[in-house]
């Protein structure tokens, strides 16, 4: 163990950062979970790194439950309006994409231990049965016997190594990331095409079914939406800004048993992934909450259509860390 780690872990155990936090002013952290498997290794073409193993998914929510206060996003909206104040180091749990792992494996899990949470929906994922398109671009790369990709209009990549392959996955998906519909379906079909390597009929990873999304709410749990097809808001045409945050509302208005009013802005690639346009947007098309994935404690009076939302880490004591030094008003 290093010194650094030792130092972090010491100042978790001792309880100084908790008690160092009590004089800031109260406030929650939003935190940003994808998928939940026993081993999401397994599955790291479909979801790169955004897996939770189930045993380490476990005890980061039975920590959450006895070290903070879970709490609604319904109730960190009341809070932020000003309508109630939150207890101590209050913790929303968020899930983005709608992976069906979700309510099969961290559903039980968080009905166990009390916790409540947030799952945004990618609509065009759940109605094709097709995981968002960062996982179809992975596995094309990743798999292809293809010696090279011509951008279009751009560098020629060489795929010769793991590295190389990851180079050009990622600067297609900064190609990808400003398209949405079907410009961003014809994307992806150019580019599985040009490597011979589509994404398998038979991948483990699976979406949520519109009866497993709505079994969510019956068991408690908020449902909001991710976007028809998870693009940066930020970086697409307006028009189709403004189509991802409608539609998705209105197909999920229909499947659900009420008005859905909570988003989640994708972060596929490119920097930022929200803007003064789409707060507008959001507002007016009747979102209530819109969390980002710009780290930092929630506070009082904060705008709810842009809140803040933190990544969880990938083991029990740097999530303490984080979350320690989010109440303390540092950002992670």
């Amino acid at each position: 163990m290093s010194a650094k780690t030792w130092i972090k872990q010491s100042l978790v155990s001792s309880g100084t950062l908790k008690w160092a936090a009590r004089v800031r002013p109260h406030g929650a952290a939003v935190l940003m979970y994808h998928s939940v498997l026993d081993d999401p290794d397994e599955q790291w073409l479909a979801l790169g790194g955004i897996g939770h193993s189930t045993k380490i998914f476990r005890q980061q929510m039975e920590a959450v439950a006895r070290r903070y206060h879970p709490i609604s996003l319904d109730d960190l909206l009341t809070f932020v309006q000003g309508g109630k104040e939150l207890p101590p180091r209050s913790v929303v749990v968020t899930f983005d994409d709608g992976y069906a792992d979700n309510l099969d494996v961290a559903v039980p899990i968080l009905s166990e231990l009390g916790v409540p949470a947030t799952f945004y929906i990618t609509v065009g994922c759940v109605d094709t049965g097709r995981v968002p398109w960062p996982s179809q671009l992975r596995y094309s790369f990743f798999l292809t016997s293809a010696a090279s990709w011509q951008q279009k209009g751009g560098k020629l990549w060489r795929l010769y190594d793991k590295q190389s392959r990851n180079q050009a996955f990622l600067q297609a998906c900064d190609d990808c990331a400003k398209l949405s519909c079907e410009a961003q379906h014809r994307f992806v079909s150019r580019v599985q095409s040009e490597l011979n390597a589509a994404i398998p009929d038979s991948i483990p990873t699976k979406m949520m079914s519109w009866d497993q999304v709505r079994a969510l709410r019956k068991k408690g749990h908020i449902v909001g939406s991710h976007t028809m097809t998870h693009p940066n808001m930020a970086y697409v045409p307006a028009d189709d800004a403004r189509r991802e945050l409608l539609h998705s509302k209105e197909k999920l208005d229909a499947e659900m048993p009420e008005p859905v009013v909570h988003f989640s802005y994708p972060c596929p690639a490119l920097w930022p992934h929200w803007n003064s346009q789409t707060l507008a947007m959001s507002k007016e098309i009747g979102y209530q909450t819109a969390v980002t994935t710009e780290g930092g404690m929630v506070r009082k009076k904060d705008d709810p259509l842009c809140l803040h939302r933190m990544r969880p880490s990938k083991n029990l004591q740097e999530l303490l860390w984080n979350l320690d030094c989010t109440f303390l008003g540092r950002s992670m």
